[in-house]
């Protein structure tokens, strides 16, 4: 049986998979197991939730909130936040848990939860094991003055953007930088912090009306953001995605730099200000061959784990590194977040550039990138990936072929009923031609 907790929380089409019961339910489970747990310990409890502008997160935040208060926390109301800034305030209100309600990059139908511990990391695998196997137990409920109380909280959005701004190393004063906003959570936030930081800014993508979160716009959709910076000019563009977690970037020529770029920009930044702990970068093993030697050529190892966030960041935490990340855009700088942060990311990359005097172009060509093929195989059992001998042996026969020129990759995704299949080699068409026949296999062999 799977997990009811994927590499990013619980997450599903809302009000089919994520209904207001089973967010009800996970609340519930989520304090009574923390309290077993002695995390409440001499003290009343307490929590933040906050949601990205999807509608259903109008229902699901509510029937949060109300399975918290009914266990006996108290929950501050954060509102429409990112992600990052509802850890951040985990931290900063020292309560004992936050909640975020997004589907992140995900289309709007779809919704989440996500849980963070006291400090704003997010709970380990064996606490949501356990949250999920509590599910509608038999509680003793709080009556009285023992049940909680809810609040809504003010000036969350300015106390997080007090935090980004004391993080940027650099004023961003004569960058013009376009920002993508994905019609989500950091709608407001981003534009406000980059502007008092000193950049000119033009924002796309940020009038979110419930309905139209990365749709069209966002890091997943980047098209919108490379016109906007070739019509105005601007010196960069910068697209986060529903819940801004992310962050990826776009040069003046409209040229795009993924997360691998972003990370290798900014390792070197951090190894030459010399707070590149151990001057190791942490990746996982979807991020480019290229990326790994220029890392090599530059003196900076690289640690890779498996995909997602959460596993970048046991391994931060385990090796007391300070930056880690993914491909896709979650960069986790350690020293001022718990988690990946878009907007940080990128206000770090526009301040590398502002004192260093060099375009983004140049930045971005400390690496060169292999071409890359991405297959998501939709329609199969993702979970028999690992145990089918025919496409187990389809992939050691893929890696013998491109041995030493590139590389395979096969996954099930942890958000998604998809396999993936990625593939590096010397031409784009060859790394395709690849792609298409591993992806081929796997439908064939794990077909539903």
């Amino acid at each position: 049986m799977s997990r009811l907790f994927g590499t990013d929380g619980v997450r599903g089409v809302a009000n089919r998979d994520i209904t207001a019961e089973l967010a009800l339910d996970l609340a519930v489970a989520a304090a009574h197991v923390l309290a077993e747990k002695g995390e409440f310990a001499g003290h009343r409890p307490s929590a933040v939730v906050g949601r990205d502008p999807r509608a259903s997160g109008e229902f699901l935040a509510a029937a949060t909130i109300a399975g918290l208060a009914s266990a006996g926390v108290d929950v501050y109301d954060a509102g429409v936040l990112p992600t990052p800034a509802i850890a951040y305030l985990t931290a900063d209100l020292d309560v004992d848990l936050g909640v975020m309600i997004s589907a992140s990059h995900n289309p709007m139908p779809d919704n989440g939860i996500k849980f963070f511990s006291r400090g704003g990391f997010k709970l380990p695998d064996a606490t949501e094991d356990a949250i999920a196997a509590s599910l509608r137990a038999d509680w003793q409920r709080p009556t009285g003055a023992a049940v909680g109380r809810a609040k809504t909280l003010p000036g969350g959005g300015e106390r997080y953007v007090e935090h980004l701004l004391g993080a940027v190393p650099a004023a961003l004063d004569g960058l013009h930088v376009v920002l993508d906003a994905a019609h989500g959570a950091a709608s407001e936030v981003a534009p406000e912090v980059f502007r008092r930081a000193g950049a000119r800014v033009t924002v796309i993508g940020a009038e979110p009306d419930g309905l139209n979160i990365n749709d069209g716009y966002g890091s997943t959709h980047l098209g919108h953001l490379r016109v906007m910076v070739a019509q105005v000019g601007a010196d960069l563009g910068l697209a986060f995605d529903g819940d801004a977690d992310r962050c990826l970037a776009v040069d003046a020529s409209g040229q795009v730099v993924d997360g691998d770029q972003i990370m290798a920009i900014l390792a070197l930044d951090l190894k030459e200000r010399g707070v590149l702990r151990g001057d190791t970068l942490v990746a996982t093993v979807m991020s480019n061959l290229g990326m790994l030697q220029a890392m090599q050529r530059e003196g900076v190892n690289v640690l890779q784990t498996a995909v997602g966030d959460r596993y970048v960041l046991e391994e931060m935490k385990s090796g007391n590194f300070s930056l880690g990340g993914e491909q896709s855009g979650h960069v986790i700088m350690l020293d001022h977040a718990t988690t990946g942060d878009g907007v940080l990311t990128g206000l770090t990359l526009a301040a590398r550039i502002a004192s260093t005097s060099k375009s983004l172009a140049d930045l971005a060509a400390c690496m060169t990138r292999l071409p890359q093929f991405l297959i998501n195989v939709a329609g199969v059992d993702k979970n028999a990936v690992d145990s089918n001998a025919v496409v187990q042996a389809a992939v050691v026969s893929i890696e013998q072929e491109l041995a030493g020129t590139g590389r395979v990759l096969l996954r099930k995704s942890g958000t998604e009923p998809v396999v993936r299949v990625m593939v590096e080699a010397a031409t784009a068409q060859h790394a395709e031609d690849v792609a298409q026949r591993l992806a081929a296999v796997v439908l064939t062999e794990l077909a539903l």
